[in-house]
């Protein structure tokens, strides 16, 4: 686009649901862009101020759907995260595109759910990198803190803590796991997992989104 026009006031109306699951994905997008390999910090900048918006407004934006103020800050954040994935997305997005395309369900809640999976998952990549977010978040104890944070955030905005959740009766077979896992592998955000993204390694993650 030429120009694009974000008021918040278009988007008062969207229900808590929705509102909670684009937020989330900001964040998926933030997160995941910060966690990429690679040089970028320009990308790293915006993707740590885009995390910050949406730790502070989206609980607003979601309680009170008229927070204006909140809503925009939201805008800015979804903005910043568009930005800053140029250098990279990663598992969450992997996981949660396959399940989107076989399930039907809303992206941004589906990265909601896979997020602290993918944390878990990546941990011995990225704990050096969340470390000093979690301070400029103002997050108290480093990987593990920053991990209670986004379930906490998951919790305030009553997002399922598993696939079961999110998808009344959950429960793949061998195959249809194996579906998934062929499709994660070969999305074209794979790459931007900080660990190498195996068949054996989104099976792993898949199998923590169900039991939780």
């Amino acid at each position: 686009p030429v120009i694009v026009i974000a008021d918040p006031a278009l988007s008062v109306g969207m229900p808590p649901f929705i509102t909670a699951g684009t937020g989330m994905d900001a964040l998926a997008h933030c997160l995941e862009a910060y966690c990429a390999p690679g040089y970028h910090p320009m990308a790293d900048g915006i993707a740590l101020e885009g995390m910050r918006q949406v730790f502070e407004n989206l609980p607003k934006a979601f309680a009170n759907g008229k927070d204006l103020t909140a809503r925009a800050h939201m805008m800015s954040a979804a903005a910043m995260g568009a930005t800053a994935f140029q250098k990279g997305l990663g598992a969450i997005h992997s996981l949660s595109h396959p399940i989107g395309s076989l399930y039907h369900t809303h992206h941004g809640m589906t990265n909601a759910v896979f997020m602290p999976y993918v944390l878990d998952f990546n941990r011995a990549a990225i704990e050096a990198r969340i470390e000093p977010a979690a301070r400029y978040l103002g997050i108290k104890g480093g990987f593990d803190g920053f991990r209670k944070a986004v379930i906490k955030l998951r919790k305030d905005l009553n997002v399922p803590h598993t696939l079961g959740g999110l998808v009344k009766g959950f429960d793949p077979d061998k195959k249809r796991k194996s579906l998934i896992c062929d499709m994660a592998v070969v999305d074209p955000t794979a790459g931007g997992n900080p660990v190498k993204l195996t068949k054996k390694g989104a099976l792993e993650i898949l199998e923590a989104a169900v039991a939780g």
